[in-house]
């Protein structure tokens, strides 16, 4: 399953940087604020790239898109790399500016080439799905490796599933099986979703083992992927991975209802004829006892 990802900012509170942690009294919070801007308009690349994140995220200051975009294009243009990240990220958005795919790849370039990871997850998925550029998947797999190699987790999977389906570089399930496991440990949902799948079917070289796939399924479902919701849904539902459980499969359908998969509202009124008013009501607490978890 294709990810997309939004370039992700990174907050770093340096010791001149405009904040206002709870510990910082306000009047130095002001005072640090206004040194930041000062040090901005003299130039100084890293005040306007704090600016920049401070207008984009409204942290301290009213968000303001416009006036995130012309700090980072003040600090961009002075060669600050994840400034040039963000400003790409603005482009392709078409936040504080039109958007423009050309100029967002351009500022990717740059901000990649200084191992930017954002940046070079950003010019692979472009490379990939040919967005504003001639598709070229070699193009794709070489920036996801670079930034896969940083541990960037979308990255991984994607390398992962380039490798598993032979594009851009001969068909590996050793190293899909290795790039999706590094990003599953690390919580990626797809990839735990796909190293289930890998182990329920026992491909990919890996031995069938219905006990892994169970666990990968249930971290995947956990985080909210709707296809591993699915899937756990059908599995308790039939009782060949697992025993057959319909409360269970009640709880993963309505969930995976609930993210959108349509397919999984009839399976849920199907499982709902197999069960019993006290078993209804038992499933109906399940689904709601995991809404209130995730939004704690």
């Amino acid at each position: 399953m294709k990810l997309t990802k939004s370039l992700l900012v990174i907050l770093i509170l340096f010791s001149h940087c405009s904040s206002n942690p709870e510990n910082i009294p306000q009047s130095e919070s002001s005072r640090l604020s206004k040194e930041n801007l000062r040090s901005a308009e003299q130039g100084d690349t890293l005040a306007q790239y704090n600016l920049g994140l401070k207008y984009q995220n409204g942290q301290g200051v009213s968000e303001d898109q416009q006036e995130a975009f012309k700090w980072y294009e003040l600090a961009a243009k002075q060669g600050h790399p994840q400034a040039q990240a963000n400003l790409g990220w603005m482009y392709e958005k078409g936040q504080g500016t039109p958007q423009d795919y050309q100029k967002a790849l351009q500022w990717y370039q740059l901000a990649a080439g200084q191992d930017v990871v954002e940046a070079q997850f950003n010019l692979g998925f472009m490379y990939e799905q040919g967005q504003s550029v001639t598709q070229d998947l070699q193009e794709a797999f070489k920036w996801y490796r670079l930034a896969a190699d940083q541990g960037d987790t979308d990255a991984q999977h994607n390398l992962a599933k380039l490798y598993q389906i032979g594009q851009a570089a001969p068909k590996d399930d050793q190293k899909a099986l290795k790039w999706y496991r590094l990003a599953a440990d690390q919580g990626h949902s797809s990839a735990q979703y796909n190293l289930g799948l890998m182990y329920e079917s026992g491909s990919g070289g890996v031995s069938q083992d219905y006990q892994i796939a169970l666990k990968w399924y249930e971290l995947a479902a956990n985080k909210g992927h709707s296809q591993a919701q699915m899937k756990l849904g059908l599995t308790y539902f039939i009782g060949k991975i697992a025993k057959q459980d319909y409360v269970k499969s009640y709880k993963w359908f309505a969930l995976a209802g609930d993210s959108g998969l349509k397919v999984a509202l009839r399976n849920l009124d199907l499982a709902a004829t197999k069960m019993t008013p006290s078993q209804l009501k038992k499933a109906k607490k399940l689904v709601t006892e995991w809404k209130s978890i995730r939004t704690e």
